[in-house]
């Protein structure tokens, strides 16, 4: 479920030639603060799903149950607070 949650993510990016040869942005819609800046294309997805992936990992182990719905895929479900051990 996380693979295809990702490959739908990145269906969504949006990717920029930058101006004087300065690369390529890329960004997710919907995904706030997530983007990523490589020298070309194939660079700048690579990046983007790299960062795209430790953004997830990051929501999920702060318990952020705030991560975007895609293509139905919904990571929200089953977050819960680790249990603590006395």
């Amino acid at each position: 479920m996380l693979t295809d949650y990702i490959n739908a993510a990145l269906r969504k990016a949006k990717y920029k030639l930058l101006d004087d040869g300065e690369g390529v942005f890329g960004h997710i819609p919907g995904f706030p603060g997530l983007w990523a800046n490589a020298s070309s294309l194939e660079r700048c997805r690579d990046e983007l799903q790299s960062t795209l992936e430790a953004w997830i990992l990051v929501k999920l182990r702060h318990n952020d149950t705030d991560l975007p719905r895609v293509a139905g895929i919904n990571l929200n479900r089953g977050v819960s607070r680790p249990s603590r051990v006395a």
